[in-house]
């Protein structure tokens, strides 16, 4: 079970801080592990006993970096990446991804979002209007149920098995039911490279969503545009899906993400 670990309590110092070393241990730890580590898991994978952990986990629990799940598991929530906001790498992905976006909307003449997964919901970074007078807007901040979006199931779908199953766990901590064809509907997704459905929330609406991805190959977000279909606007919608599918693979590159070798031909 055990996967190799950074820890630094285990390095040599100058300045010892055990408390804090344990924390940042357990941290680095949860890390390797999407689905979460039971205490004697945890305790097993640092060397040391439950005792030894306890306060820390109780500290970092109470803090709000790591989560008590359904089964005793404990795995990071994403606080850290919500402190990181504001840090290089989070801060890139939305610089890179803004004037991408902004050509997006302008060619397609639609609005566009980009979003991550949170736990069980889905977060919007970024956001862009609509070059015309009318258009569906998703509010920037806003969350929504990853069951109930596509930007969710597309993300999800170009995951890791393990990143798929914390979510899911999650979901169903929350006492949310997933719908009968999920894993089915995903696996679509995967052959496919993309959604494209109705709006879960609005008539008239659909949802074409494109993975983003990271440097290990698997989606870190989703970039989606709710395509409304305008009287003489001369966009169709296949050309919305060409376009988004660029759009989404130039801010993959542009922050080193590398796509995985299976990706369906473009549409």
């Amino acid at each position: 079970m055990s996967k190799k670990t950074n820890s630094h309590s285990k390095k040599a110092s100058n300045y010892a801080t055990p408390a804090l070393e344990k924390g940042l241990d357990i941290l680095e730890v949860l890390a390797h592990w999407p689905t979460g580590l039971t205490k004697s898991e945890i305790a097993r994978e640092l060397n040391r006993t439950v005792s030894e952990i306890f306060r820390m986990l109780v500290c970092l629990e109470s803090r709000g970096y790591i989560a008590q799940l359904a089964d005793d598991r404990y795995a990071l929530t994403l606080k850290l990446f919500r402190l990181a906001q504001e840090h290089p790498p989070t801060e890139r992905l939305i610089t890179e991804a803004l004037p991408v976006m902004k050509r997006l909307a302008y060619e397609t003449r639609q609005s566009c979002h980009m979003g991550v997964l949170d736990g069980e919901q889905v977060v919007i970074l970024a956001q862009v209007n609509s070059p015309t007078n009318i258009g569906f807007y998703v509010k920037l901040g806003s969350t929504v149920n990853l069951a109930e979006s596509a930007s969710g199931y597309v993300i999800l779908a170009h995951q890791l098995p393990e990143e798929r199953t914390r979510a899911v766990i999650e979901l169903q901590r929350r006492n949310k039911k997933l719908p009968g064809d999920f894993a089915a509907h995903l696996e679509r997704i995967r052959k496919l490279g993309y959604e494209k459905r109705a709006s879960y929330i609005a008539e008239g609406v659909t949802n074409i969503s494109f993975p983003i991805f990271g440097e290990r190959k698997t989606s870190i977000g989703a970039l989606t545009i709710p395509y409304i279909q305008y009287s003489g606007a001369g966009v169709t919608e296949a050309k919305v899906v060409r376009a988004l599918r660029s759009a989404a693979e130039e801010i993959s590159a542009s922050i080193g993400g590398r796509l995985p070798a299976n990706v369906p031909e473009a549409p």
